[in-house]
């Protein structure tokens, strides 16, 4: 053969190995950001914000893993200014491996929740694993929280280096206010100090309103102005939540990458903003890794979407079961599917031109490909 075969003892550990030596080889800036829910989208929003002043570098996909992060950052090059690189854990101790090949500069975490906290145990287990994202930073690092989770907020006087809150609420950093919808759009003023910026936002929800905030945080850090950044979002469109305007007037928001409590809230919230003629359903399958936390995490999810105001709620798989019986409990119609087939046929049934449906489970349900099958059944043109 005309190619080199390294020989070593454990193959993972010589790739992780190889992505640190990488790393080292570069002095840009480094962002790194880890959350339960929302890092990939952060990371699109600060690499856009980022890119409206320099050229940068980001996390492709999902190669954010004990994986995926090495090859990650074995693509970076020196025609970069900065990097922004998404680190995503499964297991305890795994964030000590990423950040030590990411040597961050910045650091952003934004929630505490309970996805995977069948590996992590407990809440606070989680939230001491994603802290030690600032293990791999310098003395001077700094790190931005979202202080509206108050699983953060609880701590942010605790953590040994510089933070920075960011969010809605009172008291915070950098602070999202007079927040509205116009036309699809997602509109607030970004206040820090005494800089008040507008900002427009192309996706909807308070998330992606708390996503784009700390993205100007971080890119403002970096030198790029306010003004700059803010122009970055209004044709944001995001990777994974999809609106999706379907002839007949139909409205679909694929959300089947992934799934948890928290992602489930904010989605049937995105619902439940926007302006449709007709009504509002929602179609939600089994989240998995939730643990001893499965039944509580589907019951208060069920509960949350009767008080957002759906009109119906159409749950799949056996785990949505306690999602389905919470639902109905408060009064909303709600329906349990054992099978994708019945969950098409009762979509059939329901929804009408003019309604707007939310999709969204953990990915290995499949409603991906149930989406596709109802696609092909409504009139073309």
């Amino acid at each position: 053969s005309d190619k080199a075969y390294i020989r070593v003892d454990d193959t993972v550990k010589a790739l992780q190995a190889i992505g640190k030596y990488i790393r080292k080889r570069y002095d840009m800036p480094v962002v790194a950001v880890t959350g339960s829910v929302g890092k990939t989208t952060t990371r699109e929003m600060i690499t856009a914000a980022v890119s409206a002043g320099m050229k940068c570098f980001h996390t492709e996909g999902n190669y954010n893993s004990v994986y995926g992060e090495p090859i990650t950052v074995s693509r970076m090059t020196d025609e970069y200014d900065a990097a922004v690189l998404e680190l995503g854990i499964g297991e305890p101790g795994e964030m000590d491996i990423l950040t030590d090949i990411a040597q961050p500069d910045i650091c952003v975490i934004t929630t505490i929740g309970v996805a995977h906290i069948e590996y992590m145990g407990s809440l606070e287990n989680t939230r001491k694993e994603k802290l030690s994202i600032i293990k791999g930073m310098g003395e001077n690092g700094t790190l931005y929280i979202n202080g509206d989770d108050p699983m953060l907020y609880a701590v942010k006087d605790e953590i040994p280096c510089k933070v920075y809150t960011y969010g809605c609420g009172e008291g915070m950093d950098f602070r999202a206010t007079n927040i509205r919808m116009e036309d699809g759009y997602s509109v607030y003023d970004m206040v820090h100090g005494d800089d008040v910026v507008t900002v427009k936002v192309g996706v909807m929800g308070l998330h992606n309103v708390r996503n784009s905030l700390v993205a100007m945080a971080v890119s403002h850090q970096l030198g790029v102005p306010y003004e700059k950044s803010s122009k970055a979002f209004e044709n944001f469109r995001g990777l994974r939540q999809k609106v999706i305007k379907l002839p007949g007037k139909y409205t679909i928001i694929d959300d089947t990458y992934n799934a948890s409590p928290d992602s489930m809230k904010a989605s049937t919230d995105v619902l439940c903003d926007m302006k449709c003629e007709g009504k509002k359903y929602i179609v939600l399958g089994d989240m998995l890794e939730l643990g001893g936390a499965s039944e509580e995490g589907h019951r208060h999810t069920g509960e949350w979407a009767a008080d957002a105001g759906v009109d119906a709620l159409i749950a799949y798989g056996p785990r949505s079961a306690a999602m389905a019986e919470a639902a109905k409990a408060r009064g909303v119609a709600a329906v349990h599917c054992q099978t994708a087939e019945e969950v098409l046929q009762y979509v059939r049934q329901f929804v009408r031109p003019g309604d707007a449906v939310l999709v969204k489970a953990s990915h290995s349900m499949g409603l991906e490909q149930l989406l596709q099958e109802y696609y092909k059944e409504l009139p073309q043109g």
